[in-house]
């Protein structure tokens, strides 16, 4: 059980209310791992801060749902595997991809494979990516400022990730089609 408060827009600090309205405008509800983040209105800001200026970048949707689902699987954050297996399907990633990622396997999409190697590659190796590493995503077609990019969306989904493993938030019913569980160490 979590220690940690599920918060409301009513409940929450003054200063996380704004972005927590602004989730429930984007998804139709407040996930409960942002409503457990807005405890402290320094995370919940900075994360919504970071997921804006992703969500901007040159990355598609279905990129950004490859690396953000690819991340959580990673790191073992299996509410985050839920929710953007969910997001992922709906921004039209294919099911047999999305399956892949959740298995620990790559999409069968050249770009998005591309993609899943760089973000499990640069969590793996704490961000030290060797020269073939970076060469390999150059030649899938991307370029030097979207391995940057990849780096803000791994920051970003880092903030969820870890959020997730420490306030355990509950599931939300929409999502509880995609359980994922962490496999043992």
């Amino acid at each position: 059980m979590s220690s940690y408060a599920v918060h409301t827009i009513e409940s929450a600090p003054a200063q996380s209310k704004h972005v927590l309205q602004q989730l429930q405008q984007a998804f139709g509800l407040i996930p409960n791992i942002a409503a457990a983040m807005a405890a402290s209105p320094v995370l919940i800001n900075g994360f919504i801060g970071l997921f804006e200026r992703v969500h901007a970048s040159s990355l598609t949707e279905p990129q950004i749902q490859t690396l953000l689902l690819t991340n959580a699987v990673t790191n073992a954050s299996e509410w985050a595997v839920a929710f953007h297996t969910a997001l992922a399907l709906q921004q039209g990633v294919h099911p047999a991809d999305v399956d892949a990622i959740r298995h620990g396997a790559l999409p069968d999409v050249a770009g998005l494979a591309a993609l899943s190697t760089l973000a499990r590659t640069l969590i793996e190796k704490r961000g030290h990516l060797a020269e073939s590493d970076q060469r390999r995503f150059f030649e899938a077609g991307f370029g030097p400022e979207q391995i940057l990019e990849v780096i803000a969306v791994v920051a970003a989904s880092t903030i969820t990730n870890y959020a997730g493993s420490v306030t355990r938030p509950v599931l939300e019913a929409p999502f509880g089609k995609f359980v994922w569980h962490a496999p043992a160490p």
